[in-house]
């Protein structure tokens, strides 16, 4: 039977914290808006900012759907399912933001990320999700599966790519400026931090 919380602390935050991949979800508000769905990964780029705020660091892709939704809309769906011990499904329902890198919170956004580097993943945006309903249910048709490690393909595809030529890889790619269904995405060229001093 699923329950209802009302924050995310204790057991819930301490499954959310222990799984390597969770899943994004997201809509326009058209109705023949295509849906997007995301898998992401890479340890460290996940953090619980408070008992009801979540964020995630976006990296660099080919799309950029997610972004162009919360522009949007702002609706989001986060979920984590266990793979391993007991079987589980937590979904956060809420509303979400891309924060840019030229935003003033996004130094300090960044600095709750300690436990990766972001520079070699090409880092558009810190998506910040403020929860309005979390749920649990089971996950009894969910495979037991053992996680390995983080892929290192992503990191070393970006890690070449300095500011300019990352924002010039985004501007080639058609749906990282604008959405499959035409919303803008990712502003380009690429928000730069405001220069030190």
């Amino acid at each position: 039977m699923g329950k209802t919380y009302e924050r995310i602390d204790g057991r819930l935050r301490t499954f959310i914290e222990a799984q390597p991949l969770f899943f994004t979800a997201s809509a326009p508000l058209s109705a023949e808006g295509t849906v997007n769905v995301s898998p992401k990964g890479l340890k460290g780029s996940f953090a619980i900012l408070d008992e009801l705020t979540v964020a995630y660091l976006d990296f660099a892709g080919s799309t950029a759907e997610t972004i162009a939704h919360l522009r949007e809309n702002g609706r989001i769906t986060l979920m984590w399912c266990a793979f391993q011990g007991p079987p589980t499904i937590v979904r956060v329902h809420g509303k979400g933001e891309a924060v840019f890198r030229d935003d003033p919170r996004f130094t300090d956004l960044l600095a709750r990320f300690p436990g990766i580097d972001p520079a070699p993943h090409g880092l558009r945006a810190i998506i910040v999700v403020r929860a309005e309903r979390i749920r649990d249910s089971c996950g009894f048709a969910v495979p037991s599966m053992a996680y390995e490690e983080d892929r290192e393909l992503h990191g070393r595809r970006f890690a070449r790519e300095d500011d300019a030529s990352l924002s010039a890889y985004f501007s080639s790619k058609e749906y990282v400026g604008t959405s499959l269904d035409g919303l803008p995405g990712l502003p380009l060229p690429l928000p730069l931090p405001p220069a030190d001093g």
